[in-house]
């Protein structure tokens, strides 16, 4: 009987280059910037062979979490519009709201849970986020469960 896989999340910067590499043949791949997996793979600078070899075990971060169901939790200032702006934010990026859960606001900040489905989100999960503490009013976000 075989074994089930075990899964890592490593920071990118510890992995060996080959993984990265095929990582972003992947890309290109999915994307349309590479037709080929021989184009992808001239474009990254990897063999096909080393392509071949890794490529079901090397999953980007943000592809392992689309389909997912993700918690998303966020200390926001108590001011008209901001989580307005948060939730056309996501829209924008298609990702589908479930629920939006709001505490009400304490010395000018409210806690807010939004859960949502990522299968159609446009960017990856860590670009969402930084997006998403970009956006004027947001104190803190985060991931919380996913």
């Amino acid at each position: 009987m075989k074994s089930q896989p075990k899964y890592y999340i490593v920071e990118a910067s510890a992995l060996p280059e080959v993984f990265l590499k095929v990582a972003e043949a992947k890309r290109l791949l999915s994307t349309g910037a590479a037709a080929t997996v021989n184009e992808a793979t001239k474009m990254t600078g990897i063999s096909r062979s080393a392509f071949y070899k890794y490529r079901d075990s090397v999953l980007p971060f943000n592809n392992m979490m689309a389909g997912r169901i993700i918690t998303f939790q966020f200390l926001l200032r108590d001011e008209p519009g901001v989580l307005s702006n948060i939730l056309t934010l996501m829209a924008e990026q298609a990702v589908n709201l479930l629920t939006v859960n709001s505490n009400i606001p304490s010395n000018g900040c409210a806690v807010v849970t939004i859960t949502a489905e990522t299968s159609g989100i446009l960017v990856s999960l860590e670009d969402l986020l930084s997006r998403l503490k970009e956006t004027s009013g947001v104190i803190k976000a985060e991931v919380m469960a996913g």
